[in-house]
């Protein structure tokens, strides 16, 4: 009986030594060397060679100069906990998620024609993503159809062509997933930081 109990205590830590020490220094190594860009967040850098954020997780543009993403029920997960409850204040949450409301919910019909009269206002035909909010809450893609919806407010807000613009959301539109789950989106951080790009002073 001891020596049974001596070869499981050996077991067990040789399954411990394999999967909780060797395994991950692998992964984080192989990660490292090979794939640093997507194992450090996939951020993303200003021309200052700031932190803007991560390629992974969609974020809110408001300026004339941007692309607008679609609509997020939790903010991109920027509520601070003092937002969403003014008498416990916090750190940023950190969520996901989406609304819940059933399609008969009013406050859905009523945040929707709100997303929707805005995006007319600013001149953007509205379409299905930029007016509904994903999932998640945190999708960074927007269609390519609402791409180029706004492809002439942002032209005419950088005083730009639209056919100078329009080959940056080709470049930075992705496909489908293995190439056929999905459908292809524009990645908005992404996109717009190319235009910074393409607008910057040359040294």
């Amino acid at each position: 009986m001891v020596r049974d109990i001596i070869r499981a205590i050996r077991i067990t830590f040789v399954l411990w030594l394999l999967t909780a020490v060797i395994y991950p220094l692998i992964m984080i190594v192989i990660g490292q060397v090979f794939f640093p860009f997507q194992a450090n967040g996939s951020i993303v850098q200003n021309l200052e060679g700031q932190d803007v954020g991560s390629a992974l997780i969609g974020q809110a543009f408001t300026s004339d100069r941007y692309f607008q993403s679609r609509s997020s029920s939790v903010n991109y997960s920027s509520f601070t906990q003092q937002e969403r409850d003014p008498e416990n204040i916090g750190q940023r949450t950190g969520v996901s998620g989406a609304s819940n409301f059933a399609p008969s919910n009013p406050d859905l019909l009523a945040r929707i024609n709100e997303t929707a009269s805005q995006l007319q206002e600013s001149g953007i035909s509205p379409t299905a993503d930029l007016v509904y909010a994903s999932g998640s809450g945190l999708d960074p893609h927007i269609t390519v159809e609402a791409a180029f919806n706004q492809l002439e407010r942002v032209a005419q807000a950088r005083n730009l062509s639209p056919d100078e613009i329009a080959p940056l959301i080709v470049k930075h539109t992705q496909g489908r997933f293995l190439w056929i789950f999905g459908e292809p989106g524009v990645n908005v951080l992404n996109l717009n930081r190319e235009l910074d790009v393409l607008q910057a002073p040359l040294e």
